[in-house]
């Protein structure tokens, strides 16, 4: 039986409206962090200009394959073997790069080594769009983001809802700088970060 999450099909259509316009001119797409499956064969049907390369840990990648097989897409690609926090990233061209729900899930050393990695990766003008929960200043936007985080740091001490501020610092140390901070439902956002 496929994978499937819940939270995939609710944030999916948001999430599509937010990232056509960004990626209107982008080619090639790495999505980091895949997970079920879900996001890479909505976003590639939708997104039928450009190609999508799903990546994750080997544990994800039979998950994936069922959608992608099922789906049976020219545009998407993978699953990438992609393990953030190993120096050897894949060796691919892309001028785009997404994540979900991710940047909460990692430990902060897989957060910094995620920017250093997508610094590297993308050409001049290259977009980085991560969707999630974020702090601002060190606050919660709002109260379900601060139970949703008592209930991450229950399950994992070292997972977390981001701060804007650290992750902008991150970037910049990697030649990103902030483009966009869009609203999303459910009190998450999409940052958008340009390669220089």
């Amino acid at each position: 039986m496929k994978p499937y999450a819940e939270s995939c099909d609710q944030n999916r259509e948001p999430i599509l409206a937010a990232i056509e316009p960004l990626f209107r001119d982008i080619k090639r797409v790495l999505e980091i962090g895949s997970g079920t499956g879900q996001h890479a064969v909505y976003f590639a049907a939708a997104l039928s200009h450009l190609q999508w390369l799903s990546s994750d840990l080997a544990e994800h990648h039979a998950g994936i394959s069922q959608w992608l097989e099922e789906a049976a897409l020219p545009n998407v690609e993978g699953p990438l073997l992609l393990d953030v926090a190993h120096p050897d990233w894949p060796e691919i061209e892309v001028d785009a790069v997404f994540t979900a729900n991710t940047l909460h899930i990692m430990h902060w050393p897989a957060v910094r080594a995620l920017f250093a990695g997508v610094g590297r990766l993308l050409p001049a003008a290259g977009l980085f769009a991560a969707y999630g929960p974020f702090n601002y200043g060190g606050a919660y936007t709002s109260d379900s983001n601060a139970r949703f985080d008592r209930w991450l740091k229950q399950r994992d001490p070292a997972s977390g809802i981001r701060d804007c501020d650290a992750l902008n610092e991150l970037a910049g140390a990697s030649g990103l700088d902030l483009r966009e901070d869009i609203g999303m439902p459910a009190n998450n956002r999409i940052l958008v970060w340009q390669r220089r």
